[in-house]
């Protein structure tokens, strides 16, 4: 790659760096006030981590609340989210905290002016009222609808298009140094850069300087999540702000292979307001197989399942867990970090009715066997014996009755894996779901030097800005990602 640009630089009032959920709606907000706007993505595809969300945001005092009756405040949101912090609560933000729940019902008003559908809300707690709205049909109606509108407003979308630089005049940041159909050019922004590249999960050199060891060799779920423009703040005198901090590792089912009929579904308004009739219309036993379609596709596993007696088997087929270990930690030291779980029929009955589910979608529903069984025919798998078992797993039959044999000479009654049919579900892996640790800001959204002063031209939004924000329980992060990518782009608009 040449040194210095090849081109004329490409001017704009503002640049955002990273198109995920903060990157998008920094863009439309931006552009909503009639500036000029690039928005910069080093993937192919826009998205981020927010494409591969659940698609749920937490707010109070929406719309969708007071339709539904539901009598909430902003007062009682800051002191729940408290509740979900536990331990880090000495660590939260309170200041951002504060902006957040102030501003999440509006992230939601924007969000359905555009054309998003929500179902909702839904009941999470410690939670005292149901704040809980999910995205219909799936969280690719969020990026997908706002790409959309974001062309519409003829915000200019770079893809495959990398920060390698930060742009100064003065101390003031005046834009980026980005590759663009294999040319390094540089974007100047007149107002100002927004930094909405995610977390820094995906980074081996960040993990090792914020994390602890164990987590090092841990793949991340988005990979794109590079922390590359992070580094370049820090240049500039930026921090993070509890880097050592984590969501995971969590252990997911790998999802399919193939794009199955939920991926080939339409995330459009009109299809989203077809599904929200349909919940509020159908059956539950017409309804369940469509939902359950969703929630099974990338989801983690209940480790109630190894509590009542389900063994956690390795590619060699041996186990590989006790009952002190971290299962997600532990696995992550196998060959190909792959494991199994193995179950009987007495565990598969047991996990087809409430309380014992095989995984949980936030609001939605619970997927229990015979839902993975019926949606998820790649990732499970049954036989009369467990050696024909072992083959279809393609697992060392030998080692597996082995291990077999071991676990059942050491259980409990109760707990024992005799009941033919045996089952396997997976394989399944640990991830880094994302870490925590973004650059510290103020409540203008504006990047803070290591002083505590503001760094002239830098915003960051979304994980990139997340400033010691603690996020605990569902729909935080997004709302979060919507909420500050919009103030950021207020702030820089000077609105």
């Amino acid at each position: 790659m040449p040194e210095g640009p090849t081109e004329a630089p490409l001017e704009f009032d503002v640049v955002v760096v990273g198109a995920g959920g903060a990157g998008l709606a920094a863009a439309l907000t931006a552009a909503g006030h009639g500036c000029s706007v690039a928005l910069l993505e080093r993937a192919a595809e826009v998205g981020g981590t927010t494409a591969r969300s659940v698609g749920s945001i937490t707010a109070a005092c929406t719309r969708l609340q007071a339709r539904a009756g539901v009598v909430d405040s902003i007062d009682d949101h800051f002191d729940d989210m408290a509740r979900f912090a536990g331990a880090k609560v000495d660590r939260d933000n309170l200041e951002l905290r504060r902006l957040f729940v102030k501003h999440a019902a509006e992230t939601i008003a924007f969000l359905e002016d555009l054309g998003v559908i929500f179902f909702g809300p839904m009941p999470e707690p410690p939670h005292r009222v149901p704040r809980m709205h999910n995205v219909l049909p799936n969280s690719r109606a969020l990026t997908r609808l706002l790409l959309k509108r974001a062309r519409q407003r003829r915000v200019r979308v770079f893809v495959d298009a990398p920060v390698s630089g930060l742009c100064r005049e003065d101390d003031r940041v005046t834009g980026v140094m980005a590759t663009i159909d294999g040319q390094r050019r540089r974007l100047t922004a007149r107002l100002g850069v927004i930094l909405s590249t995610g977390d820094f999960s995906g980074d081996a050199a960040f993990r090792r300087g914020h994390l602890a060891p164990e987590l090092w060799a841990i793949d991340a779920a988005n990979p794109n999540s590079s922390g590359e423009v992070l580094r370049l703040a820090l240049e500039l005198g930026a921090e993070v702000v509890n880097g050592d901090l984590v969501w995971g590792p969590e252990i997911r089912f790998i999802a399919p292979q193939h794009r199955n009929l939920v991926d080939r579904l339409p995330p459009s308004p009109l299809f989203a307001r077809l599904v929200l009739w349909s919940l509020s219309h159908l059956s539950d036993a017409i309804l369940r197989p469509f939902l359950m379609m969703f929630v099974t596709t990338n989801l983690a596993p209940n480790l109630e399942l190894l509590r009542q007696g389900a063994i956690l088997v390795n590619l060699e087929g041996r186990s590989f867990v006790t009952a002190d270990d971290e299962p997600a930690l532990t696995m992550a030291a196998q060959p190909g970090k792959i494991a199994y779980f193995l179950l009987d029929a007495r565990l598969a009955e047991l996990f087809s009715a409430w309380p014992n589910y095989i995984s949980t979608a936030p609001g939605l529903a619970y997927a229990y066997f015979a839902d993975y069984r019926r949606n998820r025919d790649d990732i499970t798998f049954s036989a009369h014996s467990i050696e024909a078992l072992a083959g279809k797993i393609g697992l060392d039959a030998r080692n597996l009755a082995d291990t077999l044999h071991r676990h059942n000479r050491a259980a409990p009654p109760g707990r024992l894996i005799e009941r033919p049919p045996f089952h396997a579900l997976g394989p399944a892996k640990p991830w880094l779901m994302f870490t925590e640790g973004g650059l510290r800001i103020d409540t203008s959204l504006r990047v803070l030097d290591s002083e505590g002063r503001p760094i002239p031209g830098l915003f960051a939004a979304g994980s990139a800005g997340q400033g010691g924000l603690i996020l605990e329980g569902h729909g935080h992060h997004l709302g979060w990602a919507f909420t500050s990518g919009r103030l950021a782009a207020e702030s820089v608009v000077g609105r």
